[in-house]
């Protein structure tokens, strides 16, 4: 493999945005601010998203639609023009396909499917195909939801049990610019927080097209000298499918919680169930020939179950000095995943349909405390934390026909543990600039112990990852950011012990590292001047020492070449009037790999354009109303770009209406347009019965659902 690109600190266009508008607003002078110090800006982006809101986000039943209460956190004082924290109401305000879509309030995150309803979803942020959660670190309440050395994808983020209503806010970092964020994070992070309590109970009900119920209910109450809150979601939905999803999905919660988000303390336990059946992307061959229609399947018996059970608690205190907070997990999870991405291209006569089996215990926790003081007589913050955690893995692969098993693969047992070191130090210099500088080390150790001993073995690694940022201004309400950082994600522990490939034990594979580092930079601008609106422009880089790609055969994520990705993102938050708010971004990329092959230079799935637009409308009674677009952008499929996917644009809408005895009735249109697109597109090799033993190259796609509706009606008492 070809040395990685080089580290650029920051990058020519960093430096040529960052002389040119050093220039114009040193000219502009510094104005009047009402920008929070750096200890309450530390304190808000670390807590806030652990206070309850006033209620669960749903339809427009919890406010009006603009104003600061919708997008004030948006508007919040930050260390990077890239980060945010978007309430509940908000996410809740639009109208969602799967629970995963509440991400998409990320600007420039796409979040879609490719198979059945109960599998995590694909990711897609800053020019990066993330696969099932690759490069984008997801928490849910403090604990992980990537899944390192998983069955079917390395950081694989399932968050199928997350209810949307018990959303009070989310967190969002792109880029590896912040000591807390350690493995996944490189293209971002997000952390979601949900709320301790209700100020009304909740029952509503949704039908919808294609066999859509849902039931849901959320109540709390005084206990002792806090509250308890408790929640239960049942689901079942087919989908426009030949052969049905059939899902069953079952959910529930409870919380018991004393205090604030800063001082305070919740113990919750979360328990989920879902079984379904898959239809996964299709050859584009079988449908032009008219073997199946768009929504048929070559291999009816895909699918999978999942499981989650959890125990979670976090716990902070302040006082003078600062602020200290502590949290730990216990997760049991377990996944069984029938796939066929390739048909009979492996085996001619019993079909491709392999089994991949996950059953892991994880346990782990962190904590940090936040030092409040002064630096000659300068405002300034230190944070220093630790975090750990452990995964108790059993993942298996064998071949199967119709879910029966044939034989197996590999079978193996691993103990994958990790512990974290972090200091941040935050400095306000002036009026006009603050930095904050920090550093966070990582220490990883695996054991592996394969069916196979020529796989078994043990590997360790570590690395420190540095970061550096710097805030200018404001000058007439305009801030100037620059930042520099190194992340990493991690490899699957058994790549890191491999020796022999599994279906072949004379053929040598070679190892790869554990940790393997990226290196980002960007430059950003955030304005406010006009009276409502947040309009921020911010140029990023980053850089990998080696890809992760899909490997559509196998159905997992393999290292691949080093590689860059530059790009742009604007994004614009308008809050026009108490009742009226807009929003829209787009973010455009260059994704290329960073070595020389004659493969191309293409990086598969990475999307070079996507947008977002929407309006929303109403207040706390009476009508409400949303329209949102999506467009995801065409993607070079190969690496000599020669096939490429097509864009996809998606329009959901949402009307309804709040009664002053607390009902509340919407109706949601989802694919409003009913275009025919895909949802996700692959190129790769595949065999149909008669067709030649090398199979045929093609691109491989699951497809959008046509329009649907629907109708929940909601109560509260």
């Amino acid at each position: 493999m070809s040395a990685s690109p080089p580290r650029v600190l920051p990058p020519l266009f960093v430096v040529a945005l960052l002389t040119s508008c050093s220039s114009a607003l040193a000219q502009a002078g510094p104005g009047n601010t009402t920008e929070a110090t750096l200890s309450e800006l530390s304190v808000a982006a670390d807590m806030q998203t652990a206070s309850p809101v006033a209620g669960p986000g749903f339809g427009g039943a919890t406010g009006g639609a603009g104003g600061a209460e919708a997008f004030g956190a948006l508007s919040a004082p930050a260390l990077t023009s890239s980060s945010g924290v978007i309430t509940g109401k908000v996410l809740n305000d639009r109208p969602i396909t799967r629970p995963g879509e509440v991400l998409e309030a990320v600007p420039g995150l796409i979040v879609t499917q490719h198979s059945g309803e109960g599998k995590a979803n694909q990711y897609f942020l800053r020019g990066f195909n993330l696969d099932h959660g690759s490069d984008i670190a997801i928490t849910i309440d403090g604990m992980p939801a990537n899944m390192r050395t998983h069955a079917h994808g390395q950081g694989y983020a399932d968050i199928n049990f997350l209810i949307p209503e018990l959303v009070g806010a989310v967190e969002f970092h792109k880029g590896p610019y912040f000591a807390r964020d350690g493995d996944f994070a490189s293209a971002g992070s997000v952390r979601i927080d949900t709320i301790d309590a209700v100020p009304r109970n909740l029952a509503l009900t949704s039908i919808g097209s294609f066999g859509y119920k849902r039931a849901l209910t959320i109540a709390s109450a005084p206990l002792g000298e806090g509250t308890l809150l408790t929640a239960g979601e049942a689901q079942v939905y087919d989908g426009p499918w030949v052969v049905p999803d059939a899902i069953r999905k079952l959910n529930g919660v409870a919380r018991y919680s004393q205090g604030t988000a800063l001082d305070g303390f919740s113990l919750t336990g979360m328990a989920y169930s879902n079984r379904w059946t898959a239809t996964n992307q299709i050859p584009q061959r079988a449908i032009s020939e008219g073997l199946i229609g768009r929504f048929g399947t070559l291999d009816p018996t895909d699918g999978g179950e999942a499981s989650r059970l959890s125990l979670s608690g976090r716990w902070s205190r302040s006082d003078e000095g600062g602020v200290t907070r502590a949290s730990a997990y216990v997760i049991r999870s377990n996944l069984n995943l029938f796939n066929n991405f390739t048909y009979f291209l492996n085996d001619p006569v019993n079909g491709d349909q392999f089994r991949q089996l996950d059953r892991r215990t994880v346990a782990g926790g962190e904590i940090a405390r936040v030092f409040k003081g002064e630096l000659f007589g300068l405002s300034m913050e230190n944070e220093i934390g630790v975090q750990t955690r452990f995964d108790d893995i059993h993942v298996g692969l064998f071949n199967t026909r119709s879910r029966v098993s044939l034989s197996t693969v590999r079978d193996d047992r691993v103990q994958e543990g990790s512990a974290a070191l972090y200091f941040e130090n935050r400095l306000r210099w002036t009026d006009w600039l603050r930095t904050s500088v920090g550093v966070r080390a990582d220490a990883y150790d695996a054991t592996v112990r394969s069916d196979n001993p020529l796989n078994s073995g043990k590997a360790r690694d570590g690395i420190v990852s540095p970061k550096l940022g710097v805030v200018f201004g404001p000058w007439i309400e305009t801030e100037l950011f620059v930042n520099y950082g190194e992340g990493f994600h991690s490899n699957d522990a058994r790549g890191a012990t491999i020796t022999v490939d599994p279906g072949n034990p004379l053929f040598p594979l070679d190892r790869v590292p554990l940790l393997v580092r990226s290196v980002g930079s960007e430059v950003g601008i955030r304005n406010r001047s006009i009276a409502g609106l947040e309009s921020t422009v911010t140029l990023f880089q980053l850089d990998f020492d080696s890809e992760n790609l899909f490997i559509g055969d196998a159905g997992t994520t393999e290292p691949s070449r080093p590689s860059r990705r530059t790009g742009i993102e604007w994004t614009n938050h308008y809050a026009v009037t108490p009742w009226l708010a807009l929003d829209g971004d787009l973010t455009v990329t260059h994704a290329r790999f960073a070595d020389r092959d004659p493969a191309g230079s293409r990086i598969p799935a990475a999307p070079t354009a996507i947008a977002a637009a929407g309006f929303t409308l109403g207040e706390s009674l009476g009508w409400f109303g949303t329209m949102r677009l999506r467009y995801f952008g065409p993607r070079p499929l190969i690496e000599d770009n020669s096939v490429r996917s097509k864009p996809t644009t998606l329009v959901n809408g949402r009307i309804g209406y709040n009664f002053e005895n607390g009902v509340t009735v919407q109706l949601d249109i989802l694919n409003l347009l009913n275009v025919k697109a895909s949802q996700i597109d692959y190129f790769y090799e595949s065999r149909l019965r008669g067709e030649p033993a090398g199979g045929v190259a093609d691109t491989h796609l699951h497809p959008v659902e046509p329009m649907a509706v629907r109708l929940t009606v909601a109560g509260r008492f």
